[in-house]
């Protein structure tokens, strides 16, 4: 009897169904106000939203536990660049800061990063080629695509949140602003105030998110290899999809 119970518990700790008596555990950094994908709320500890559920499930697939520390973005990044924190999420990646860190391959998902400008302002679908000239706002710490931010005739300007950004541009003080269109509908769904006053007009294109992880931190790289495997185990068991769809499906406010 003693055989056949070491047999079935060799059996489940080789299909993965066992967890480690010692399971690593980390310390990630999550942004604080970028709903419905990663925001603190209050009486809440954990952070809400999807890559926070995206992130854990991931790890846990390889049996690691993960503890979130709940920031601005700007710090966030800062952290994990200096190695304070072994990553960062939600990070886009651009020529400028794709040397900066290890990156799983896999995006955590993709975003519209949409054109506003205040309502009633006519014309076609905008992109990048109707903002030069222009005044266009840009949130603080956050990261843009190269094209948009060397371009010598657009005239960028800063807000410390999207919530500023949209004020911004409703009182305005900007032509435009950047900012991902799904956030930006949950900010607005919290500012009645702004309700009618700025409405989407284009797009730059589909922003592409990941966990960044640190090229100082000692445990970077190799997190950011477990967290891919992660990631596409995700992908195959079906859970990544549910959770995708879980807010894609949501109604927008």
């Amino acid at each position: 009897m003693r055989v056949v119970w070491l047999w079935v518990f060799a059996c489940a700790w080789g299909a993965g169904l066992l967890a480690p008596l010692h399971a690593e555990t980390v310390t990630v950094g999550a942004e604080d106000d970028w709903a419905p994908y990663s925001y603190a709320m209050a009486g809440q500890a954990e952070p809400q939203g999807l890559s926070p559920r995206l992130v854990r499930a991931a790890f846990q697939t390889q049996g690691v536990q993960v503890n979130f520390k709940v920031l601005p973005f700007s710090r966030c990044l800062h952290d994990a660049e200096i190695g304070r924190l072994v990553g960062c999420f939600d990070t886009t990646r651009t020529q400028a800061n794709s040397h900066s860190f290890h990156w799983h391959t896999t995006p955590l998902f993709r975003e519209e990063l949409g054109i506003f400008a205040r309502s009633g302002v006519p014309g076609r679908e905008a992109s990048l080629p109707d903002l030069v000239g222009h005044s266009v706002g840009i949130t603080v710490g956050y990261t843009y695509p190269t094209e948009f931010m060397r371009h010598p005739g657009i005239r960028r300007h800063v807000a410390v949140s999207d919530a500023n950004l949209l004020r911004m541009l409703a009182g305005g003080r900007v032509d435009y602003i950047l900012v991902n269109t799904r956030p930006a509908q949950h900010q607005l769904h919290r500012m009645p105030e702004l309700q009618g006053k700025v409405q989407r007009v284009g797009a730059l294109h589909m922003d592409s998110f990941w966990l960044s992880f640190s090229k100082v931190h000692p445990d970077g790289q190799r997190l950011s290899v477990v967290f891919e495997k992660g990631l596409q185990t995700l992908m195959a068991n079906g859970q990544y999809q549910r959770m995708l769809a879980d807010i894609q499906q949501a109604p927008r406010p």
